[in-house]
C-alpha cells in the first residue's frame, strides 16, 4: 500500500474509533499486509485491542469502526470493501484504482519513489569494518562491510544524513605483534624457524611487507601521509610506521574492490597524542566512578548494569582496550552525532556493558544507551563442495579480495582491477548473499552457488528478472513518458494483482529496514519480486493484440524493473539490463 493511502486510512480509523469509543483515540492505528492475499489488501486489528479496554464486545467494535470508515469521505476511490473476520479482525480491499496508482508513482518519481522525508535533518554516524591494520579484510570484514553500507543506503533513503566512518586500532599489542612479525621476515626468518616468535603473524602477506620495506618501496593509505621503507631491520619504529601504512593501503584495495567508501578514517593512535584518552580517565575519575586495587584502576561498571567492574588501567600501567573505546565515543558525541550506530562481530558482544558504563561515568551528557550495535556472526565459505578455512595470502582466514575473486571468476594470475565485468559480478554475489540473512544468524557462503546461472542464486535470480524486463522493452521501443497515460485498470489479472501488492510494499519495506536497522528484509523483498515477475512472465503474454492491455502491461513492467533496480542500488549491487 502506498504511504498516503496508509496515512488516510490510519486518519479513518483514528476517527473512527473516536467517535465509536466516544472518547479521543491516542493510540496508534496498526495496517498490515495480511498473510493470505485472498483476504484483502490491508488488514486492521484495532478492534481487538480496543475491546478489553473499552469493554466492548470486539467484532460489535469492529462493526461499529467498519462503518464510520465506511461513511467517511477521505475514504472515497480508496476502499473497495471491508470485510469482519473472525472475533474482530478488519480486511479492507483497495479500490482497482488505488492499487493500480503504485505504477504510476513508480513512473513519476523513478529512482526516489518509496523514498521518505521521515528523518530530514536528522544525522547518523554508522562505523563499521573498522579492522586492525595487521592483514587482510577477511570475510567477517566482508559482512561488517555489506551491511554497514547496506545500513547507510537504506537510512539515506528515509531522509537520515548518514556518516559513515571506519575506526582504525592502529595501537596497542597487535600492531607491536604485526612490526615483529615483519621485522623476523627482514631479518630472513619464517615461520617454524628458532627464534621465530609463537605470537607472530604467518601468512605470506608479511614476507611481502619485509621484501617491500627493504626494496625502500613507498606505500601510502587513502587518507595518510607515504611511508617509504627504510630498509633498516634494526629500526623497529620505522618498520611498525611502515607495516601499518602497507595494510591500511591493501586495506584501501578490498575496500576498493568491494565498492565501499568512508567519509573518514578515524586512528586509535590520536586518542592518545591529542590527550582524549587520557582526558576521558580523568572524567570517570572525576565522577567518583572508580578505584584502586591490586594496583589497577577499576571502573564501577556494575552501578550502570554491567555483571562485574572492569580494570581500566592494568597494574603495569597500560589502558585495557576498551578505556579508548569510550574516549572514542565521546569524541563521536562531541562532533554532533546523536544517533551513532556501530557494526561488529558478536565477540564484541561484552563490550557493549563497559563502553556505555565508561561513557555514563564520563558524565559528559551522553544518553544511555548510546552507542546503539549491530552484532553479526562470522561466515563460513564453502567451496567446491568443501569448507574453505584459509587463504595462502593471510593464512588463517579467507580474505574479502578471495571471495570477490572466487565468486566473480576472477583470474587471480591478472590485476583484479583490470577485469571489472567478473569484479562487478564478484562484487554483487559477495554484497548481495551478505545481507541475505539476519545480522546475528550464521551464514554459508556457497561459492558455487555465486557462481552458477540459475533460479536457486538469489542475486542472479534478482538481476536476471531485471534484465529480462529491459529485453521486453527494448524489443518494443518502449516511450516511458507515453505510458504514463496508459490505461492501468485493464491490470486485472492475478499475477498482475500479485505485482502491484509487491510494489505498494517497497516503501514499507525500506522503513522497517531502516527502522529495524536490518537490510536483510530488502533482499528478501527483492526475490519476492522478482519471483513475483516470473510468475507473471509464465503466465501472461505482454505482445497481445490489445494495444490498451500491452500498454498497460508495459507499464507495469518499467515500474517492476525501476524498483528491482532502486532496491538493488540500495543494497550495493548492480542491475544489468543485459545478461
Amino acid at each position: 500500500m502506498l504511504p498516503q493511502h496508509r496515512q488516510t486510512l490510519a486518519t479513518a480509523f483514528e476517527h473512527a474509533a473516536t467517535a465509536a469509543l466516544g472518547t479521543p483515540f491516542e493510540g496508534v492505528v496498526t495496517l498490515e499486509k495480511p498473510k493470505d492475499a485472498s483476504h484483502g489488501d490491508v488488514a486492521c486489528n484495532l478492534a481487538m485491542q480496543l475491546a478489553k479496554p473499552a469493554r466492548k464486545n470486539p467484532r460489535e467494535l469492529a462493526q461499529a469502526l467498519v462503518d464510520h470508515v465506511k461513511a467517511n469521505p477521505i475514504c472515497a476511490g480508496l476502499v473497495e470493501a471491508i470485510e469482519i473476520a473472525g472475533p474482530g479482525f478488519i480486511n479492507i480491499r483497495l479500490s482497482a484504482q488505488a492499487r493500480t496508482a503504485v505504477v504510476s508513482a513508480v513512473l513519476e518519481q523513478g529512482a526516489a519513489f518509496g523514498q521518505s522525508s521521515e528523518h530530514a535533518g536528522e544525522t547518523v554516524l554508522i562505523e563499521f569494518v573498522s579492522a586492525n591494520p595487521t592483514g587482510p579484510l577477511h570475510v567477517g570484514h566482508g559482512r561488517q562491510a555489506a551491511l554497514g553500507d547496506a545500513m547507510a543506503s537504506v537510512m539515506k533513503t528515509q531522509g537520515w544524513t548518514v556518516y559513515k566512518e571506519f575506526y582504525y586500532n592502529d595501537a596497542g599489542v597487535q600492531i607491536q605483534t604485526l612490526a615483529t612479525s615483519v621485522q623476523c621476515r627482514a631479518k630472513g626468518l619464517k615461520p617454524g624457524d628458532a627464534g621465530w616468535p609463537e605470537s607472530a603473524y604467518n601468512g605470506d602477506y608479511i614476507a611481502d611487507i619485509a621484501a617491500d620495506f627493504l626494496a625502500g618501496k613507498e606505500v601510502k593509505a587513502a587518507d595518510g601521509e607515504p611511508v617509504k621503507g627504510s630498509g633498516h631491520v634494526d629500526d623497529f619504529e620505522s618498520i611498525r610506521a611502515f607495516a601499518v601504512a602497507y595494510l591500511r593501503a591493501e586495506q584501501d584495495l578490498d575496500l576498493t574492490a568491494f565498492g565501499v567508501q568512508f567519509d573518514n578514517f578515524y586512528l586509535e593512535s590520536s586518542l592518545y597524542t591529542n590527550g582524549k584518552v587520557e582526558e576521558a580517565v580523568q572524567k570517570m575519575v572525576a565522577s567518583g566512578k572508580t578505584y584502586e586495587q591490586d594496583g589497577a584502576l577499576w571502573l564501577r561498571s556494575t552501578d550502570f548494569g554491567d555483571d562485574k567492574d572492569r580494570v581500566m588501567r592494568k597494574s603495569e600501567g597500560g589502558y585495557t582496550y576498551f578505556v579508548p573505546d569510550v574516549a572514542y565515543h565521546i569524541s563521536k558525541f562531541r562532533r554532533g552525532f546523536g544517533k551513532v550506530i556501530n557494526i561488529q562481530g558478536t565477540d564484541h558482544h561484552g563490550t557493549i556493558a563497559r563502553v556505555r558504563a565508561g561513557l555514563q561515568a564520563a558524565d559528559v551528557g551522553i544518553p544511555q544507551g548510546y552507542p546503539d550495535y549491530v552484532l553479526h556472526k562470522m561466515v563460513t565459505v564453502m567451496k567446491g563442495g568443501q569448507e574453505v578455512k584459509i587463504s595462502k595470502r593471510a593464512g588463517s582466514y579467507v580474505t574479502v579480495r578471495d571471495l570477490i575473486c572466487w565468486s566473480g571468476g576472477v583470474d587471480e594470475s591478472q590485476p583484479m582491477l583490470s577485469q571489472p565485468d567478473a569484479l562487478t559480478k564478484g562484487r554483487d554475489a559477495v554484497r548481495f548473499f551478505l545481507v541475505s540473512r539476519k545480522a546475528d544468524t550464521e551464514f554459508v557462503f556457497d561459492v558455487d552457488l555465486a557462481l552458477s546461472q540459475s533460479d536457486e542464486n538469489p542475486v542472479y535470480y534478482v538481476q536476471y528478472a531485471h534484465a529480462r524486463i529491459h529485453s521486453i522493452l527494448d524489443q518494443e521501443g518502449v516511450d516511458v513518458i507515453g505510458l504514463k497515460e496508459a490505461n492501468l485498470d485493464l491490470l486485472q489479472a492475478p499475477s498482475e494483482a500479485a505485482l502491484l501488492r509487491a510494489l505498494a510494499s517497497y516503501a514499507d519495506v525500506l522503513a522497517k529496514s531502516a527502522d529495524e536497522l536490518a537490510p536483510h528484509h530488502i533482499a528478501f523483498y527483492l526475490r519476492e519480486l522478482a519471483g513475483a515477475f516470473h510468475t507473471f512472465y509464465n503466465a501472461e503474454r505482454v505482445r497481445v493484440d490489445d494495444v490498451q492491455l500491452k500498454k498497460a502491461r508495459l507499464a507495469l513492467l518499467v515500474a517492476v524493473a525501476t524498483v528491482l533496480a532502486n532496491g538493488l542500488a540500495v543494497l550495493g549491487v548492480s542491475a544489468p539490463k543485459r545478461m
